[in-house]
């Protein structure tokens, strides 16, 4: 029996040593990851809007939609947020809806706290002008297979995610360079 669990526990450690030194390779080279998708066929969500308004999925059918997920609290978002305008005016005549999507909580409780104001200003003082909607349960994040911070989001004219989520994105590089393949062929 011990022969067992000394075997279990080789098998483990070799695991979680690949699964380590994996990770700490794509944190180092800033690789992009496709993540698996969790959910099959059309995506059906109801978010709020920071300034009172909804955004439904069934809104959004007919258009490409680009959904970037991130808190205010994530540094990255800092960076994230100019690309994401980029890329909205270089689409804005192409039937492509893009939106921030704030993973801040709505909870005064909770350490991510954020009301609609502060989102408001945040966005501003990156020069975001595309509508920010709040996830700050994570459903819609959980339901369309992203798993990390940033992350982006492309919905077919169906409402189907296509290809996988990007996660673990350097949003300090060109972020029409990386969309563009995945976005043209879709309009």
């Amino acid at each position: 029996m011990l022969k067992f669990y000394r075997r279990s526990l080789v098998i483990l450690t070799v695991r979680l040593a690949v699964t380590l030194a994996l990770s700490m390779l794509l944190m180092i080279g800033g690789v992009a990851v496709p993540l698996a998708s969790a959910q099959q066929g059309p995506i059906n969500f109801n978010l709020r809007t920071t300034d009172g308004g909804q955004i439904s999925a069934e809104m959004l059918r007919g258009d490409v939609v680009v959904l970037a997920f991130s808190p205010s609290s994530l540094p990255l978002s800092r960076a994230l947020l100019p690309g994401v305008q980029e890329l909205a005016d270089k689409y804005r005549d192409r039937n492509v809806r893009i939106y921030w999507v704030s993973t801040d909580s709505n909870s005064p409780n909770s350490k991510n706290y954020a009301t609609d104001a502060q989102l408001r200003a945040f966005a501003e003082k990156y020069g975001l002008k595309v509508g920010v909607l709040r996830d700050p349960e994570g459903v819609l994040f959980k339901q369309v297979g992203a798993d990390q911070l940033p992350a982006l989001v492309i919905l077919d004219r169906e409402g189907n995610v296509s290809g996988a989520p990007i996660g673990g994105l350097d949003p300090r590089g060109k972020l029409i360079d990386k969309l563009a393949p995945r976005l043209n062929p879709l309009l």
